[in-house]
């Protein structure tokens, strides 16, 4: 079985965040497939599909992002994912915003729901796709403070970037099926 989590903060008010990426991926990933996410287990929604002709779960933790590696640990142990087939999709500021990233594995770049994860499964070594929010127009000139690093992750996209965004995600749902039916390698060699 293949896991794959996107991340974001829970509730209607962070719906549209940059810091929301990873569910707006995961969503029209869904939609695109007719998935509804129509369980919670593991402090998540999530939903088992079949997907390319395997066996797929689909996870948006519910924690708020800086405590998901709790719920993508247990739906790890839970299911017995090899890391390997966990797939975890989430926004990154070192990006520039409408690029995406492939790894096999690596750090967390600073990000507190990828450093709650590598904490939580004690490992860096599982997939992920980055999808890049850029950073506040600020951060060029200065160095900026972690509380306007903060509140620009939690706005919305403006609807210039949102423009940007919108084909992003649906590239995004390309790479997941393209992990699915060919594997990490295949999808960075495609998609990076």
């Amino acid at each position: 079985m293949k896991l794959i989590v996107g991340l974001g903060n829970p509730g209607k008010t962070y719906a549209h965040n940059r810091h929301n990426a990873g569910f707006r991926c995961l969503n029209y990933f869904a939609r695109l497939h007719s998935i509804r996410f129509d369980h919670r287990q593991c402090r998540a929604k999530t939903v088992l599909a079949e997907v390319r002709g395997g066996k797929l779960l689909l996870a948006k933790p519910g924690t708020f992002m800086n405590l998901s590696g709790n719920s993508v640990a247990c739906l790890v142990h839970k299911h017995d994912v090899p890391l390997s087939n966990l797939l975890v999709i989430y926004d990154d500021l070192d990006l520039p915003l409408g690029k995406i990233r492939l790894r096999q594995s690596g750090g967390s770049g600073g990000h507190k729901g990828m450093n709650s994860i590598v904490s939580a499964l004690g490992s860096e070594g599982f997939p992920r796709i980055r999808v890049g929010i850029g950073r506040p127009p600020q951060a060029e000139e200065q160095s900026i403070s972690e509380d306007a690093i903060v509140n620009y992750v939690l706005s919305d996209f403006s609807p210039h970037e949102e423009a940007i965004i919108k084909p992003v995600i649906a590239e995004v749902a390309e790479a997941i099926d393209c992990f699915l039916s060919q594997g990490i390698e295949a999808a960075m060699s495609k998609f990076n």
